[in-house]
């Protein structure tokens, strides 16, 4: 079997991650598509979770922070009635309760409860990690460990459809929210508990979901040819676009390559980040931060080139 020939390839795509792989192995396969020498996942996806999972290849990567604390949307159903040991469909069912006959009115009142500023507590079978092993290490081993609270915020909490004993909800929530949580904690609520049965992230960032590609559509591009394939690579400026940008002259960009500040000709506030481009070109070389009355380097893309003119 011949060794792979990484190359160097930068940018962010967005993939619609399929159930039953990790984060990490989908993001392998689509590496070994592009054959991009580094890439790395914005925030996991569980297994048993679908829907949008932004891949940053090459220089992408040194943005792919601001992706992990972005806001997420998604789409999930919940089993109500039935607890289980993980909160989700795999694990084993705790309790079986009858699901209380509610108005829509009445679910209303109780969804509002989660709406806004909320605090949850962790589950156990999550990633975070304790004394350097995620939680779900010691949850397999019938070992609970204590979490503290933590603030989220649900800036939208929708009701889209019900049944007896299922509700969809559409889910809009900053870094760290649990949507098993939410599900847990909306259970309980009710009185009967409850249980993820799906979950899909519909967009992180703002990322337009009609721009996700599934596993398959990167495949069959792939067999087209690598032309085909970089076409779908987004600008890793992408990553950033909700920070205020400013244009240097060739002189202030080869000085910032060089790892020197620049006159700050902004009004911004101190330690406010930027997105730097070079005014002729208008190409994206990373990130400064204003200083007082200079802008200093604060992450910048490879730019060599620019250095060596």
């Amino acid at each position: 079997m011949s060794k792979t020939k990484w190359r160097s390839v930068d940018g962010i795509v967005l993939l619609n991650k399929p159930l039953g792989l990790s984060s990490n192995q989908a993001l392998q396969k689509v590496r070994r598509l592009y054959r991009a020498a580094k890439a790395g996942h914005t925030g996991a996806l569980d297994p048993l979770a679908s829907g949008m999972l932004p891949l940053c290849l090459g220089e992408a990567t040194k943005f792919s922070q601001f992706l992990l604390d972005a806001d997420k949307r998604y789409i999930t159903c919940l089993k109500l009635g039935k607890r289980t040991t993980t909160g989700d469909m795999e694990g084993e069912i705790l309790s079986d309760e009858a699901v209380p006959q509610l108005s829509d009115a009445e679910f209303e009142v109780i969804l509002d409860r989660f709406r806004g500023e909320i605090e949850q507590i962790p589950p156990m079978y999550s990633a975070l990690k304790h004394q350097g092993k995620p939680l779900y290490e010691y949850a397999r081993k019938g070992i609970v460990i204590e979490r503290k609270r933590r603030q989220v915020t649900i800036s939208n909490l929708t009701l889209v459809s019900r049944t007896e004993d299922t509700l969809t909800l559409d889910v809009q929530c900053s870094k760290g929210t649990y949507i098993r949580t939410i599900g847990e904690d909306i259970g309980e609520a009710l009185g009967c508990g409850a249980h993820l049965q799906s979950l899909h992230r519909v967009s992180t960032a703002g990322y337009d979901s009609q721009d996700m590609m599934t596993l398959e559509e990167f495949m069959t591009l792939a067999e087209a040819g690598e032309v085909q394939l970089d076409a779908k690579l987004m600008s890793m400026d992408t990553a950033v676009a909700h920070l205020d940008q400013v244009e240097l002259s060739a002189l202030e960009a080869r000085e910032m390559v060089f790892g020197r500040q620049v006159e700050n000709h902004t009004n911004l506030a101190k330690g406010s980040l930027v997105r730097l481009y070079n005014q002729a070109e208008h190409r994206f070389l990373g990130l400064g931060m204003i200083k007082d009355r200079f802008i200093k380097p604060h992450r910048l893309i490879n730019t060599s080139e620019l250095a060596n003119k």
